[in-house]
């Protein structure tokens, strides 16, 4: 059964995602606090991990897909990170959910550049290719970090005061009504 808790949790995700589409600096986007937010408070784990990644998809299909493995690498990573969501699910505490944060820069990070490596030109196919190509990458992991964190900061800390505010937004309300 979907609620007006689960409703507004959608809403959410799918209003965040579509954040992607206004101009920001590259890499700066909500996607991996997206995919943890999602996974930590949509009630039923399908809908978990299909809003995120479907709404993820719609707003590609407007901006435009990158190299196939790439692609794959970038979702991939996506579900993991709700997966992270799910860990966080059991113990919303700051220390979790930060380090979850993290752990999503990390993983996107790592998966999408050996993506860009391996499926990519522009880097030679060998053990110093692929350190160039995470070398190269570091700035953008800056901004990454700094958006993922943001943007965590922003959806966890925003939903955790909303839910102060109206009570009809806490798990043990919506599990009523």
């Amino acid at each position: 059964m979907v609620n007006s808790r689960a409703i507004f949790l959608i809403a959410i995700v799918v209003s965040a995602i579509l954040a992607r589409l206004f101009p920001h600096a590259p890499n700066l986007a909500p996607i991996t606090a997206v995919a943890l937010f999602g996974g930590a408070y949509l009630p039923d784990r399908r809908l978990a991990l299909v809003v995120p990644l479907a709404a993820m998809l719609f707003s590609d299909v407007i901006l435009g897909f990158d190299l196939p493995g790439v692609t794959v690498a970038v979702y991939v990573s996506f579900a993991l990170v709700i997966l992270l969501g799910f860990w966080v699910r059991q113990n919303r505490s700051p220390l979790r959910i930060g380090s979850a944060a993290v752990a999503g820069s990390l993983l996107f990070f790592v998966l999408t550049n050996f993506a860009v490596w391996g499926f990519g030109t522009i880097y030679p196919h060998t053990t110093a290719g692929l350190l160039q190509c995470y070398v190269a990458a570091l700035p953008f992991f800056r901004n990454t970090l700094a958006g993922d964190l943001s943007y965590t900061v922003l959806l966890f800390g925003g939903f955790a005061l909303l839910q102060r505010r109206f009570p009809i937004l806490r798990e043990n309300a919506a599990a009523a009504g």
